[in-house]
């Protein structure tokens, strides 16, 4: 594939969010059969509250690029407290059920205090 026919193969869906446009970057990148969703973060007052949000957001966005949770190949989790992440691990059991991503948790600051997880995936559509 020349160059020019993979940038035009680049596909960017957005969520519309504001801070789409005050940072610079996109809810959804769908390029070489890759999709990359940003990291994503959710509401609720628990980890685990914002964990279900932060898949749900996660998951109108793969649809959107014509995948969906079978497809992802990776995903990472960002916490701030990594002794939360146990909450988590139900729902992500679920969520990925017979088709586990391979996957990394990382514990770091998130962008508001307010948040408990980031989650980050790629799923692969194909060439």
């Amino acid at each position: 594939m020349s160059d020019t026919a993979f940038k035009q193969a680049i596909r960017r869906i957005s969520s519309g969010g504001a801070f789409e446009a005050k940072i610079g970057y996109c809810r959804v990148v769908v390029a070489g059969g890759f999709v990359h969703v940003a990291g994503t973060v959710g509401q609720g007052e628990t980890v685990a509250d914002q964990c279900q949000d932060a898949l749900r957001i996660i998951h109108t966005a793969l649809v959107q690029a014509g995948a969906n949770w079978n497809d992802v190949v990776r995903v990472t989790y960002m916490l701030p407290d990594a002794a939360e992440f146990e909450a988590c691990w139900p729902i992500l059991s679920d969520t990925f059920g017979a088709h586990p991503p391979a996957a990394t948790m990382i514990e770091c600051g998130l962008i508001d205090p307010k948040y408990r997880i980031e989650i980050e995936v790629t799923a692969y559509l194909g060439a």
